[in-house]
């Protein structure tokens, strides 16, 4: 193992389940510092565990984040880059000859099962090495006949929802759904479907575990709290909107950012609700949050009953965050801030972490590399991720990195975006649009773009001289030729990916 010379882990530490949230800001929890959030069995991860303060998706749509997981590579390389839903001609679905974490647990003697959402494109988990709980898609599949049965099976209601909030579109007609509320109790939503059919299957492996002693991972996927956010009356009201802080950016005029960010406003019909109702929204996504939360300590309570905990690893994650309102903006897209590309990110070991914090820059393939180390397995066989578990352990790494890189390939439409993201800084090269520079520290809700402003012109030079570089050392070579090219700073455009005629034009 390239990152530890010996195993840290406990022994007995083999098994790993994983919480994976859908489209979930960070600031929805009280472990990072939500006062009133109602998170205490998420919080209780961290209380118990690790919690990474700088965490990032590599891409903040769900099925090329997903993907990255699942292969260990970064998007660009596993080419899995948009949802299905709103296919723009990339490939939707990572071959099955690729290396996959669950296979090569499956590989090792593992029980490897997937519960939940499954959004890493057409070929499903069983492909992949993995019991197949999942179904597939953006959002709740409401309809879908596993859950109508099962609804049935406990004698409760179907869906059916009332207090529909949506917005307005250009010529006055009804926009997207926000929220509404269910006619449903907690108990017929699909997220206690979820719950339950995960303890089902943590039951099954349990049993294989404290009889044979054969380890399992168990992946455990929310389709929330992804927008639609539909909610039993409980949890609708659980959050008084008079808590509720305004975003720094709700303000964001988006002058001299991109045209794209004002017309996907318009598309999320974001201006059709004024501050009051604005905070009843993010009240409302932050009762999500909590629900989801409510249906995590049903499942650990089920570890706990069937003497898991002390063998277990457990992480805690999303693919990426949601803007709910901030910027102006709702759901995710073309745009690189922190509300969407930083994610929550927990890691619980047993006998190693102890409720601390790190930060260190983190990404989501990371958590591939840890489930190898995890495994007793060698975590350089993961392209593109590094494990945690020193990290999380507090020991040090040599040669971390010291940045972030993330890229965006479209959703509804196509478009190339990357980002280099420092502690002080973030740069965002949009190749058909205005390039944006943020100074972090004097603005960290990202409300004005200094790309232009000469008092910036070395940090933009360096910033942009680091990200070719790591986009050319990565393989993004197409993406870093296009910066050679475009981009003001001192690279000489040979320096990317030659051609034949530029041997020739020697």
């Amino acid at each position: 193992m390239s990152e530890n010379s010996q195993r840290i882990v406990p022994k007995n530490v083999r098994n790993i389940i994983t919480f994976m949230t859908d489209q979930h800001r960070i600031d929805t929890l009280g472990c990072m510092g939500n006062q009133y959030a109602q998170t205490p069995h998420i919080d209780s991860l961290a209380e118990d565990g690790c919690l990474f303060t700088k965490a990032f998706t590599p891409s903040a749509i769900c099925t090329p984040a997903r993907s990255s997981m699942l292969t260990g590579k970064l998007p660009f390389k596993h080419q899995t880059l948009a949802n299905p839903e709103w296919n723009i001609a990339y490939s939707t679905a990572i071959p099955v000859t690729d290396w996959t974490y669950t296979q090569a647990l499956r590989d090792a003697g593992y029980n490897v099962g997937m519960v939940g959402k499954y959004h890493c494109g057409t070929n499903l988990p069983d492909k992949f090495g993995a019991d197949d709980d999942t179904f597939w898609g953006a959002e709740n599949p409401v309809a879908n006949e596993e859950y109508v049965a099962w609804l049935e099976e406990n004698n409760l209601p179907p869906v059916k929802a009332h207090d529909i909030w949506r917005g307005k579109l250009p010529g006055n007609r009804d926009g997207h759904i926000i929220a509404a509320r269910l006619d449903q109790p907690e108990e017929a939503t699909f997220e206690r479907f979820i719950a339950d059919r995960t303890i089902q299957r943590l039951k099954q492996y349990a049993q294989d575990y404290k009889e044979t002693g054969k380890p399992f991972s168990l992946d455990v996927h929310f389709f929330g709290p992804h927008l639609p956010y539909f909610l039993p009356d409980e949890w609708f009201d659980l959050i008084d909107p008079s808590k509720i802080t305004l975003p720094k950016s709700f303000g964001d005029t988006l002058v001299g950012k991109p045209p794209v960010q004002e017309n996907y406003a318009v598309y999320w019909s974001t201006s059709s609700f004024n501050n009051e109702q604005w905070k009843k929204l993010i009240a409302v996504y932050w009762g999500y949050v909590a629900m989801i939360d409510f249906e995590i300590g049903r499942i650990l309570d089920a570890a706990r009953e069937l003497g898991l905990m002390d063998d277990t690893a457990m992480f805690f994650c999303a693919d990426h965050g949601e803007f709910t309102g901030s910027h102006r903006l709702n759901d995710k897209g073309p745009a690189m801030y922190d509300d969407i590309y930083r994610i929550p990110f927990i890691a619980r070991i047993p006998g190693l972490t102890k409720g601390t914090k790190c930060d260190e820059y983190v990404q989501l393939i990371d958590l591939t590399a840890t489930f190898m180390e995890i495994a007793g397995l060698d975590p350089d066989q993961v392209e593109d991720g590094r494990s945690v578990v020193n990290l999380a352990a507090g020991l040090p790494v040599d040669d971390w990195r010291k940045n972030i890189v993330c890229e965006f390939h479209g959703l509804h439409f196509p478009i190339q975006q990357r980002m280099l993201r420092t502690d002080d800084y973030k740069l965002v090269i949009n190749h058909e649009s205005i390039n944006e520079l943020y100074d972090l520290k004097q603005d960290p809700s990202e409300m004005n773009n200094v790309y232009t402003a000469p008092a910036y012109d070395s940090v933009r030079r360096d910033m942009a001289k680091e990200l070719y570089s790591q986009l050319a050392q990565r393989g993004d070579r197409s993406f870093a030729k296009w910066m050679a090219a475009m981009t003001d700073f001192d690279i000489p455009l040979k320096n990317t990916a030659r051609s034949d005629w530029d041997e020739v034009a020697k």
